[in-house]
């Protein structure tokens, strides 16, 4: 390295944003993402140990998987080699590939590389790997936003293990933005501001997780805000909400606004008013709650309260909390609405979350009732001696596909544990069930 080289580099290290020069440089700096690299697991061992295998990194931005292939290049003595898959080809590819061949074939040393937005590749540009990660030319660090089974070759996910990240903990940011503001060597700490607790919770808050997002926000905070009378840069919940372009919502995911508002989310969807079902569901959104939790709580109310009235409910949200997972924010807060409308909207029926709650209770009162022979299994050795599967009707052989036969265990004969509702799709179900009854034949067609 020349000396304009090192002054290019030292210049760049000390005006990069706030976000850059705070990343960890080691693994006792990394923030959150203890269920993967506490010292007790896999990631933290064979990194310190280096004895890394290919790996892949999926979580939302902000999380780290970026810092942890830093930090995993600080600590190796592998050759490191980064490129980012938005704008590198298989040209950058093969380059590597000749240097780690060189490198193995001289010295002995082996390469790691470090790809970015991988799910950016193509098939093919993943498939010209594959040799190469097999044979271990390279040790492969993917790491990728989106779910790696939708969107890297399933090749390539065999030879490799995934590290899900999650969102960083709020305790964890508001640490994080204090180094940020008082630390003097890599942080914020020569303009001698300081920030109010309000406006930490709010800005670690708001950030969703996301440290990139918070430490961008405080550091646009400080460089742009006045000094007051004492000769210090104050910030404020009313500086953080401007920085972040976002008002504060009286919503702590840990206290009883949480529950309030989860709580008339549901009772809105449950008495099919899908207006306040979508007002309920933009405060969640706008104060940063969880999506997976939303749509788990949708899933829910469509099978307590839609149940089978409109079977398809349970399907919808089903398929939106999948969808949810898959696409993210802030996409994400349309699929949550059509779910959310399509579950307030449907008829509505309790009758088949009474029937589980009310067999419940009966199996509690009455314990294991012996199951009436008939419909015990006949096929195992010795079952036709003991009697088991003698008398049995089978459905299929007679009028309807339908026979009356005892199935309730003797003593619970004639109890009905769900009744449908004249709801919706229940009321075909009620119908259907009285022509059966109603049309019974004793003899096979």
């Amino acid at each position: 390295m020349d000396l304009f080289e090192y002054m290019r580099s030292a210049n760049q290290e000390k005006e990069s944003p706030l976000a850059a020069r705070m990343r960890p440089r080691s693994l006792d700096e990394v923030v959150g993402q203890e269920h993967i690299i506490g010292k007790d697991k896999l990631l933290y061992r064979a990194i310190m140990a280096d004895k890394l295998s290919s790996i892949i990194f999926y979580g939302p931005p902000g999380t780290g998987k970026t810092t942890l292939a830093k930090v995993i290049a600080g600590t190796t003595s592998a050759e490191f080699t980064q490129i980012n898959a938005t704008v590198a080809g298989k040209k950058d590819m093969e380059e590597v590939i000749a240097k780690a061949k060189d490198l193995g074939g001289m010295y002995g040393k082996r390469t790691i590389l470090f790809i970015d937005e991988i799910h950016r590749f193509n098939k093919s540009q993943q498939d010209y790997l594959l040799p190469f990660v097999e044979d271990g030319t390279i040790i492969l660090i993917g790491a990728t936003t989106e779910n790696p089974y939708f969107e890297v070759n399933g090749a390539l996910l065999s030879r490799s293990i995934i590290f899900e990240l999650k969102p960083i903990e709020k305790e964890s940011i508001v640490e994080l933005l204090k180094k940020a503001v008082y630390d003097k060597d890599r942080g914020m700490g020569a303009y001698d501001a300081v920030i109010d607790q309000d406006a930490l919770e709010f800005l670690a808050d708001i950030s969703g997780g996301d440290a990139r997002h918070a430490l961008n926000a405080i550091e646009l905070g400080i460089m742009s805000t006045n000094r007051s009378e004492d000769g210090k840069i104050h910030i404020t919940l009313a500086v953080a909400q401007e920085c972040i372009q976002k008002r504060a919502v009286r919503y702590d995911k840990d206290r009883d606004n949480h529950y309030d508002t989860i709580s008339a989310f549901i009772k809105s969807m449950r008495g099919s008013d899908p207006d306040a079902a979508v007002y309920y569901l933009a405060r969640m959104l706008y104060a940063g709650e969880n999506v997976a939790f939303i749509a788990r709580r949708i899933m829910i109310c469509a099978a307590e309260d839609v149940g089978n009235a409109d079977p398809q409910a349970l399907v919808v949200a089903t398929n939106a909390s999948m969808a949810v997972e898959r696409i993210g924010m802030p996409e994400a807060q349309i699929i949550l609405s059509q779910a959310a409308i399509y579950v307030a909207c449907a008829p509505k029926s309790n009758s088949g979350c009474n029937a589980i709650f009310d067999a419940m209770e009966e199996v509690k009162k009455s314990g294991s009732l012996p199951i009436p022979a008939h419909l015990q299994d006949a096929h195992y050795k010795g079952a036709e001696k003991l009697g088991h599967g003698t008398g049995y009707k089978y459905a299929h052989l007679y009028p309807n596909h339908y026979v009356e036969q005892q199935y309730l265990p003797y003593e619970l004969n004639g109890k009905e544990f769900y009744t449908p509702s004249g709801n919706g799709y229940e009321v075909k179900i009620r119908d259907h069930m009285k022509r059966l009854k109603s049309e019974a034949k004793t003899t096979p067609e």
